[in-house]
């Protein structure tokens, strides 16, 4: 799949982290969409379903799990990949994301370059 046509859903809410994210993810050629909440995140996936998540799971109007579960439940994204890009670390949080629906689970700082390996396989299943 060529990545200009990939569309990716980054839910963060620290506007610096966004912003760097989204950048590297703009010259790696890929078509980002940022959200910083909850809410947000699902106005944006039920207009125009992403073909990634990259999501952080504290958002200042609810966990970020929420996102996943509601995705889930639509069939439009029901398969859409999401993977929590998070500074929780630990087994009870990783659980709890693959329990959620989440198909990765990344500790925050992932060094840039491995995020960019990392999202083809995502894509590919």
């Amino acid at each position: 799949m060529p990545r200009n046509s990939v569309s990716i859903l980054l839910i963060e809410d620290d506007p610096f982290l966004r912003d760097a994210l989204r950048l590297l993810l703009e010259e790696a050629g890929y078509r980002v969409r940022e959200a910083a909440s909850v809410a947000q995140a699902l106005e944006l996936a039920a207009a125009e379903p992403p073909s990634l998540v990259i999501l952080d799971l504290g958002l200042p109007d609810g966990p970020g799990l929420e996102v996943v579960r509601a995705l889930r439940e639509r069939p439009a994204t029901q398969d859409v990949p999401v993977v929590a890009l998070t500074g929780r670390v630990g087994p009870e949080e990783e659980q709890a994301c693959r329990q959620a629906g989440c198909r990765a689970y990344w500790a925050k700082p992932l060094p840039p370059l491995e995020l960019l390996r990392r999202i083809p396989e995502l894509l590919q299943g």
